[in-house]
């Protein structure tokens, strides 16, 4: 099976899901910057959607987005699995008729995420609230016909899924300890903006002494994705 995988920047990338897809058999086909996107998916099994400092609607500043949201849309069509991952998920939104725009705060570190009826029902095996880690500005409205799966006190849509087969995560379960050290590292000015000195050493401290737990809940995460993503998913319904 061969994902296409869509990378915005080279420092946001799969992180865990990099390692867990190949260890079960994934081809990965990456397509960092916008360059050479394909045009169809003529030749992938499944598109995953990366997250980046862009806007969803900044389309004029950065045209391949026209065409990553082109491929969603193409999926759909086709009922072809799709996860999506903070822009990723905004970009899934957007294509699929739901409005993107500025959040009334930033979320960036780790925050509260509850699940919803229906989250729980896909997800029995996490609890019914969770930490989640977080860094967007923007939000995104549901969909016509999507299922709301998660939801935040201070973002509200943070989950959902449309047609059982395309998936869409405000937040960041791909991310590794490591991953989140060198974002701190290479957006210190925006954490100094948004939460002042000492943010940016404070969260990588966090995040080590919480990981037993968030690496379990992110493990849980990518085996109840990974069989959506796949073969499995004819068994993954709602």
């Amino acid at each position: 099976m061969k994902v296409l995988v869509i990378q915005h920047v080279p420092a946001e990338g799969l992180g865990a899901l990099h390692e867990f897809l190949t260890e079960r058999g994934w081809e990965i086909e990456v397509k960092c910057e916008g360059v050479d996107i394909p045009g169809n998916l003529d030749d992938y099994n499944a598109l995953i959607i990366l997250g980046g400092p862009m806007g969803a609607y900044e389309e004029e500043i950065y045209p391949y987005l026209r065409t990553v949201q082109d491929l969603v849309r193409e999926a759909a069509q086709k009922h072809l699995p799709v996860l999506g991952l903070c822009l990723g998920a905004q970009l899934i939104a957007q294509a699929l008729g739901a409005r993107v725009g500025p959040n009334t705060v930033q979320e960036i570190g780790w925050y509260q995420v509850e699940l919803t009826q229906a989250g729980q029902l896909l997800f029995p095996g996490l609890p019914s609230t969770w930490p989640v880690f977080q860094w967007h500005g923007d939000t995104f409205t549901l969909p016509p016909g999507a299922v709301l799966l998660a939801k935040g006190e201070t973002c509200l849509n943070q989950a959902f899924v449309y047609d059982e087969m395309i998936w869409a995560f405000q937040f960041h379960f791909e991310l590794t300890p490591e991953m989140i050290k060198d974002w701190c590292k290479l957006y210190e000015d925006e954490l100094l903006e948004f939460g002042g000195p000492g943010l940016a050493a404070s969260i990588p401290r966090e995040t080590a002494s919480g990981w037993e737990e968030y690496g379990k809940y992110q493990k849980y995460l990518m085996d109840r994705l990974e069989a959506a993503l796949g073969e499995q998913s004819k068994n993954f319904k709602m």
